[in-house]
């Protein structure tokens, strides 16, 4: 993901004056200026942060949220151990990895493995989404359906192949990457969280070097979400993969999970 700063003009928002003083502490955070005309805006509201585009016929709002919603449901009905990505990170019987997301956008796989009991660092580089996942992480924690949950997560701000070849302490058994794929066909239909990123995110044209530098760290195996029908990250080759519907998990082992 890209780490220059967004050419899209973007402010901060309170949307209670109760909360104008804790905006303003976001906006210091985030270098963002209090209201004004823009094109986007961080806002601050009872339910937490959220990022809006502000244009005519825009997707709604995107905020995180473990304790209700997408996250719940997939919680309670989502297949538990049984899940594709669960296998993808080599979760069995008595085996729960320590796994890095090193691409952790909205922390939803993130949070789906921290909830079948892997212990979970997750890294996000861009600001806007880190300062999201970050209070949606601070929100759960306050909830008493998955605080235990968000307790196996901890987040780091930064550029995660900086991160990983800098790493202190020790090292994950399993790093999980799901870069941000070119989107080369304008027709297709864009999920509302991708339309409302991509002009801060960008895409990641250096998967290859996050591969490189997961493989290096990682203790055990490196797992890489894919399109179903995407080409592999250029580089080292996948030993096997777990092909779905419309994304697949391409497996690089060093050695077996137990």
């Amino acid at each position: 993901m890209s780490d220059e700063r967004p050419m899209a003009l973007i402010s901060m928002q309170a949307l209670l004056p109760n909360l104008s003083a804790e905006a303003a502490e976001w906006a210091a955070r985030l270098d963002l200026p209090m209201g004004g005309d823009s094109d986007y805006a961080m806002q601050l509201g009872a339910d937490g942060l959220q990022l809006v585009d502000l244009g005519p016929q825009a997707p709604g709002p995107v905020r995180v949220d473990f304790v209700e919603g997408a996250a719940a449901h997939r919680r309670l009905y989502g297949g538990g151990s049984g899940q594709m990505i669960a296998k993808a990170v080599g979760i069995q019987p008595g085996v729960r990895p320590y796994v890095l997301d090193a691409t952790a956008g909205l922390g939803r796989d993130a949070f789906v493995l921290a909830s079948l009991g892997c212990s979970m660092t997750l890294i996000e580089r861009q600001p806007l989404i880190a300062a999201l996942l970050e209070d949606g992480l601070s929100r759960a924690a306050k909830s008493p359906e998955v605080s235990a949950i968000v307790a196996n997560m901890q987040l780091r701000k930064g550029n995660a192949i900086e991160l990983m070849q800098c790493w202190e302490g020790e090292p994950p058994q399993v790093i999980y990457l799901d870069p941000m794929f070119p989107h080369r066909d304008k027709s297709a239909l864009v999920k509302k969280e991708m339309r409302l990123f991509r002009p801060f995110v960008g895409d990641d044209m250096d998967a290859p070097a996050l591969l490189e530098a997961a493989l290096a760290l990682a203790t055990h195996r490196v797992v890489v979400k894919r399109p179903r029908k995407a080409p592999i990250i250029e580089g080292a080759k996948p030993s096997y993969a777990l092909e779905g519907k419309s994304s697949r998990y391409d497996i690089y082992p060093k050695k077996k999970l137990a």
